[in-house]
């Protein structure tokens, strides 16, 4: 490790020690009771008990290392992985889990993604384990850059069966897989690298799934790995294109002056079950979303196919994260990191793509932020969210510059970054209106209402200009 990496190194472990007293999320629970679950019972009832709301909805091999875990846990403080200690949490429960061509431009990503927000946020302040996992897919995606497909497709093979929400990514890895190392470029299929490639996927759902199968548990498992029951919008709706239907579409009401609708919030927020009415647009059900979101990937893998170089697979992969996002059913506002880990990838490429990943980084962390909402966290989220775009958009932003060609492109340029400056007064307004209105119940959504509507549009934009961004470039040669 150079000099440099040791720092950053000491440097992030410093400041996650300090965020031990910080706010923990009913993911805390979560992921202790799923450490109790593993650890207190045998495998055949992991995903059939119910003693905890939270049951476990995670793919085996994440079973297996909450399973790894609890030894430890056990022998460090017995009543973490006591089933029946429902709500329980120490300070020795929050210390178990740990978890561009230009080199200097390198670097610079690097450590974005390194001190990421939206990993401080997620992981080491509402407690998750994405820091690991989206090792594994950065791994994966270093394995295509190298020319190791077949590592690469097996790690994310591995990765799917640690956290399903990968699938979004899976039509991206298939298509470039396909057509980079099983076939030649005439098209024909290279028998030895297709059986390699299959066999060794096999392996590694088999090393998951198969107690599963062997104990006829498969079904139960699925069901609790997609829970369609669940309604179109997480409770905190994520920015997407349902927030933006769900807060234009259905009929409005007017409390205190405020335009919003009452019924639509009620029914598209609901976080463990129910489903979504609108009132005036068609029912969304989750076989529209699922629709909608592989018929919009589906005109990316079509271009990925036709030119399956690295560079286009990183573009395709991006855009798949966009639009699970955007048109997936009950989409949590933490899944946008889905869209901003490989989009990071590509911010030092030119300005172009920096833009873009300047917008939806912004509007992608702003949007985690209401996830730490007691007052102690806000000074934390709000500060070190400007110090790290202090120290990378600043300074890629010199690097990449280009002076728009011409005055419809600088127009539009000012416009965005008017966008993004837009996220102080839309602070402001979060801050004051619980101010302003108290305890009152019939405004106390609109904070985050207006915090999820602006935060998509942002979305959006970024995913129209990626979209452009990928139609108009060539991507070199075809596969070798």
């Amino acid at each position: 490790m150079t000099r440099s990496e040791i720092d950053f190194l000491l440097f992030s472990t410093a400041l996650k020690l300090l965020l031990f007293p910080s706010y923990r999320s009913t993911d805390f629970e979560v992921h202790r009771n799923w450490l109790a679950i593993t650890h207190a019972l045998p495998v055949s009832k992991w995903y059939y008990d119910t003693t905890s709301e939270w049951t476990l909805d995670y793919p085996p091999f994440f079973a297996y290392f909450e399973k790894v875990l609890s030894i430890p846990a056990a022998y460090v403080d017995p009543a973490i992985v006591d089933l029946q200690n429902l709500g329980y949490g120490s300070w020795t429960m929050v210390a178990i889990p740990t978890g561009a061509a230009d080199p200097a431009r390198q670097r610079l990503i690097s450590g974005s993604l390194f001190f990421h927000p939206g990993f401080l946020i997620v992981d080491h302040i509402h407690f998750q384990y994405n820091g690991f996992l989206f090792a594994i897919l950065l791994w994966s995606i270093l394995m295509a850059r190298a020319g190791r497909n077949l590592y690469s497709g097996v790690l994310f093979a591995v990765l799917l069966n640690f956290k399903h929400i990968y699938m979004y990514l899976a039509p991206a890895y298939f298509i470039y897989l396909l057509r980079s190392y099983c076939m030649s470029k005439s098209g024909q299929i290279l028998g030895g690298r297709f059986v390699a490639l299959a066999s060794s996927v096999i392996l590694v759902f088999t090393a998951s799934l198969g107690p599963f199968i062997w104990m006829g548990q498969l079904p139960q498992l699925f069901s609790r790995l997609f829970p369609f029951t669940r309604g179109l919008n997480h409770a905190y709706w994520a920015p997407n294109v349902w927030a933006l239907v769900t807060a234009a579409g259905p009929r409005p009401v007017t409390i205190l002056g405020i335009t919003i609708n009452e019924q639509g919030i009620a029914s598209a927020s609901r976080g463990l079950v129910g489903d979504t009415v609108f009132t005036v647009i068609p029912h969304v059900k989750p076989f529209h979303t699922f629709l909608i979101t592989a018929c919009v990937q589906m005109v990316y893998m079509i271009k990925l196919w036709r030119t399956p170089t690295y560079e286009s697979f990183l573009n395709a992969l991006a855009l798949c994260g966009f639009t699970s996002f955007l048109f997936g059913w009950h989409v949590h506002e933490k899944a946008i990191l889905l869209v901003l880990v490989p989009l990071s990838l590509l911010a030092a490429d030119n300005y172009a793509y920096f833009k873009t990943w300047m917008i939806a980084s912004t509007a992608g962390i702003y949007s985690l932020l209401p996830l730490l909402f007691t007052s102690a966290e806000a000074p934390i989220k709000i500060i070190y969210s400007l110090a790290w775009g202090t120290m990378t958009i600043c300074p890629l932003y010199k690097q990449v510059y280009e002076f728009p060609p011409s005055w419809p492109l600088a127009l539009l340029d000012q416009l965005e970054y008017a966008y993004v400056i837009g996220f102080m007064p839309l602070q402001v307004f979060f801050v004051a209106i619980p101010m302003i209105a108290g305890k009152n119940p019939d405004i106390q959504f609109l904070p985050l209402m207006a915090t999820s509507v602006y935060c998509a549009i942002g979305m959006v934009w970024a995913f129209t200009r990626l979209s452009i961004l990928y139609f108009s470039n060539a991507f070199g040669a075809s596969p070798k």
